[in-house]
């Protein structure tokens, strides 16, 4: 498990709750972060009347301090249980949602926040849910749960219903997939979660592309539907493949990118530093 860092994280703009957390909210109150004085009838706390500043207001008016308030968020992890995940190249792409999933949930509730999990594949898997929570050894759970998992599913519709199960107010929803999906699929699971924050996670394998041979003969598996065929791989069909590889990564970024934020690339390797990067550029 990755123990060293956390991952840094913030929601995009400024949030509303009950909870007092770590991120800007947009209520104004006592506590928080100093934002402005105001006369004491627009805000009558006696506690936080600002001596110095009523004494220099050449109108005699007594002022006030207001403070920005920072509060807490519930953090989703919408996880594709489908069988694609199950893929190993230079690591198990499964082993790497799980190590990722248990490091959020550790980086998320010494954050403050409540931490959850859903998995999904046709429909939501009742196996693999953790409702919200901020016990710091569910971080634990959430790892040796979706590496003992089976990784079944032959599709992803169940993104839909889990998005769904949500509810209104507004959290940051973590998608981890490889996004093998079609895109009609993508696009109307990314509007069921509009109203949140998304940040779509790619699991990827670098030997998907760089160990395609030039020539010679590939069985090859399709993961979910278990189907397979052999190709005569020569340099003109690999160009095209890539080419084609190339457009589905391009059409999906389009797509996450009108519904949320830029995807967090993982390719191979669990790296915290290089996902908050991300996190923050997004």
């Amino acid at each position: 498990m990755t123990e060293s860092r956390d991952i840094v994280y913030r929601p995009r703009g400024r949030i509303s709750g009950l909870r007092a957390g770590a991120h800007a909210s947009r209520g104004i109150g006592t506590f928080g972060t100093f934002r402005d004085q105001v006369p004491f009838m627009a805000h009558p706390d006696a506690r936080r009347i600002d001596v110095r500043g009523t004494l220099r207001d050449p109108f005699e008016a007594t002022l006030v301090r207001r403070f920005q308030q920072r509060n807490a968020i519930d953090v989703y992890a919408l996880v594709d249980m489908t069988r694609s995940l199950s893929y190993e190249g230079r690591a198990r792409k499964q082993d790497l949602v799980a190590e990722l999933c248990g490091a959020l949930a550790r980086s998320v509730i010494r954050s403050g926040d409540r931490f959850a999990l859903i998995g999904f594949d046709s429909d939501i898997r009742p196996d693999c849910f953790i409702p919200p929570n901020r016990r710091l050894g569910s971080a634990v759970d959430v790892e040796a749960l979706l590496r003992q998992a089976e990784w079944r599913g032959r599709d992803a519709k169940g993104l839909h219903d889990a998005a769904r199960r949500l509810g209104g107010r507004r959290k940051i929803v973590f998608v981890v997939s490889d996004f093998l999906l079609p895109l009609d699929l993508l696009e109307a699971g990314c509007e069921a979660l509009s109203q949140h924050d998304l940040i779509p996670v790619v699991i990827d394998d670098s030997s998907e592309r760089s160990d395609l041979p030039d020539w010679g003969l590939l069985e090859l598996t399709d993961l979910e539907t278990l189907q397979r065929k052999v190709v005569f791989m020569r340099p003109a069909l690999k160009r095209r493949w890539l080419a084609q590889e190339a457009e589905r990564r391009a059409g999906i970024r389009r797509i996450l990118l009108r519904f949320g934020r830029a995807p967090v690339l993982i390719t191979d390797v669990i790296d915290v530093d290089l996902i908050s990067r991300q996190l923050m550029e997004a």
